[in-house]
């Protein structure tokens, strides 16, 4: 049997911890009730199991359980937080803002919703050449603010080039103005602090698989004190979860979910120094020893700006994509994974400026809790092989 290729791509997924495994088991064949069913023991057993689990997971990011809404992961949630305040009669206008470097989960939706007479703003970022590569200025944000403002949507963590947008100054801008902030925080959760009270967000999306957890879970916060945040469902049935998010439960996921957030806040801060140095020994060992390779996103040396598990670099030169193909013993990304079956070069590396075979030329790497030093060496060794063969191979060929 050959050996499996060691796992760089942890933006896109993460393996399920096994401590996270453990603790789901019972509530698959012996703690099987449904939680909505109150006339037996089986339902109260699942209910109380939701209850403790919405409990953890309402204090790791500092907000109520009545304010976690249950989903199937943050391209659900995304959905439910901007159709449900667009679809809303109540909500202030009809403008929307956004940033041009989103996830597609949020990018498409105001796509649509621009199609029903919905005006969108999109934020430009700064460029590659610029101090804080893929950062918001906040003061180009204010200035998109307008009376009619129904809603922003800005990611906290970036997928692709690891980003961190200053969302407590968006805010705060935000609560001044009267108006509804949504943050798919998906890539942040987990591996930053993340405190809706102190970020000043109204919406919240996260899923359960980016943080070592299970695969169809996911949560949106929503705000349920002043302002009282109020959204038009989308799916409806039975009436489970205060009627905004119709039906049965997934009791196993939820309880993984919080065992997972539990773990990742107890590891936090060794996690994400442990990170940072395997992030910067993979970097030093690919640039000492290939040349022509740059970095896309913020600078390395600043955990306030960059998620500490990414990595995203440009190889002059040389085709991402047969670089990744031809790296058969590492498993890495050349964009988002919800993207890959799209030929068009990745949009967030297009905002920082970078032409297409500059963004056809990058790769994305995504470290995460089960990588090792040993495989970091591993990794420099495979990509300077392969990288080094490619540029042979193109030279002989022009």
């Amino acid at each position: 049997m050959s050996e499996r290729p060691i796992y760089m791509d942890n933006q896109a997924t993460t393996r399920v911890d096994p401590r996270v495994v453990e603790a789901m088991a019972p509530f698959w064949t012996e703690k099987y009730g449904n939680a909505g069913s109150v006339s037996h023991a089986y339902g109260w057993e699942a209910k109380q199991a939701v209850d403790n689990a919405t409990v953890g997971i309402a204090a790791a990011i500092g907000a109520r359980p009545r304010d976690i809404i249950y989903t199937s992961g943050a391209t659900e949630s995304n959905n439910l937080a901007l159709f449900g305040v667009a679809g809303h009669r109540r909500r202030k206008g009809n403008h929307l803002v956004s940033v041009v470097t989103e996830h597609k989960a949020v990018l498409d939706p105001l796509a649509r919703l621009a199609r029903r007479d919905f005006d969108v703003t999109y934020l430009d970022v700064i460029p590659q050449t610029g101090a804080c590569p893929g950062l918001v200025d906040l003061e180009q944000f204010a200035a998109a603010l307008r009376d009619d403002t129904a809603l922003v949507s800005v990611m906290l963590a970036n997928n692709e080039i690891g980003v961190l947008q200053p969302l407590a100054d968006m805010g705060e801008i935000c609560k001044e103005r009267g108006i509804l902030l949504h943050c798919d925080a998906a890539q942040a959760v987990g591996k930053i602090p993340v405190d809706v009270q102190q970020l000043q967000v109204d919406l919240l999306s996260f899923s359960g698989h980016k943080i070592y957890g299970p695969r169809g879970i996911g949560v949106l916060y929503v705000r349920r004190r002043a302002p009282h945040v109020q959204l038009e469902p989308q799916i409806f049935g039975g009436g489970q979860q205060q009627g905004l998010r119709s039906g049965t439960l997934n009791v196993p996921a939820i309880v993984g979910l919080a065992k997972a957030l539990e773990l990742c806040g107890d590891e936090l801060s060794a996690e994400s120094q442990r990170l940072s140095t395997l992030r910067q020994h993979l970097y030093d060992g690919i640039v000492d020893s290939v040349n022509d390779v740059h970095l896309n996103g913020p600078a390395l040396d600043d955990p306030a700006t960059r998620l500490a598990g990414n990595l995203n670099l440009r190889f002059d030169y040389v085709d991402g994509e047969a670089l990744m193909m031809s790296i058969g013993s590492l498993a890495v990304s050349s964009g988002s994974a919800c993207t890959s079956a799209d030929p068009e070069p990745s949009h967030v590396l297009r905002a920082l400026g970078l032409d297409d075979d500059q963004v056809r030329g990058s790769l994305r790497f995504g470290l995460g809790r089960f990588n090792t030093s040993e495989e970091v060496d591993r990794t420099i060794g495979y990509v300077r092989e392969a990288v080094t063969r490619l540029r042979k191979l193109s030279s002989m060929a022009s």
